[in-house]
């Protein structure tokens, strides 16, 4: 009898390629111990995957998705800092991997779904755009992610984990609160350059040197209105 093709294939590859980054980093991650990890063969990860980068791009892809969904149905501000803290410590090792290079091509250019979600929740309720925000997120996103990895590579549990928490959430609302009462006041260093641009898939770019670093190549695509499109399907992967 013919065999049946695997529906979870491919979630199994991707969930072997996160558990063997967790264990031992970039160098763990090669295709023959993903299909051994994935309990499939070399060849069919290859059937489905260029290469390590293309099994990083649709992990990235997936975890980002998976974020934004967890902090759609959150009512308030402080509500998706305790969600993204608790998506990053439930998931953790494909939360490193997401992570990891966030501010270098590919990931750079890839879409920043919650990133923007953020950033128009802040326009909501402090007004102005999602991109006259994109400082304060920056604070806050350091905030969150700093906690989560303190957490995560401290292997903080118990009262202390609980504290840290909270902690950073209190820390979240009051930056917040903070940014509404001082609006026009002047920001340390210098001003947010107009040629730095995140969080906006095709459109993120930073200037080095005067030179723009941007793949033309890449396929992911941003709404401009802000977190709607992550790109191209997850699941969406050659046969």
């Amino acid at each position: 009898m013919p065999r049946h093709p695997d529906p979870r294939l491919e979630q199994r590859i991707l969930d072997a390629a996160c558990r063997l980054w967790g264990r031992g980093g970039p160098k763990s991650l090669t295709m023959r111990a993903v299909a051994k990890t994935a309990g499939t063969t070399t060849p069919t990860v290859y059937e489905r995957y260029r290469d390590r980068e293309d099994i990083l791009r649709a992990l990235r892809q997936q975890t980002r998705q998976d974020l934004f969904d967890a902090l759609t149905h959150c009512h308030s501000l402080g509500h998706c800092c305790k969600r993204y803290l608790e998506f990053a410590l439930e998931r953790s090792h494909a939360y490193v991997v997401l992570f990891d290079g966030v501010a270098q091509p590919p990931s750079l250019h890839e879409p920043w779904p919650s990133f923007n979600l953020f950033r128009e929740r802040l326009a909501q309720q402090l007004g102005g755009t999602p991109r006259d925000h994109t400082r304060l997120m920056l604070a806050l996103w350091s905030l969150m992610h700093g906690t989560a990895l303190l957490i995560i590579r401290g292997r903080a549990t118990g009262m202390l984990r609980t504290q840290m928490i909270h902690a950073c959430i209190d820390a979240f609302e009051t930056v917040v609160a903070s940014a509404s009462t001082s609006r026009g006041k002047r920001h340390s260093g210098p001003k947010w350059p107009a040629n730095l641009i995140l969080g906006e898939g095709r459109q993120s770019r930073l200037h080095y040197h005067g030179t723009q670093q941007y793949d033309p190549q890449k396929k992911e695509q941003y709404d401009p209105g802000g977190s709607r499109a992550i790109g191209k399907a997850v699941g969406k992967r050659r046969r």
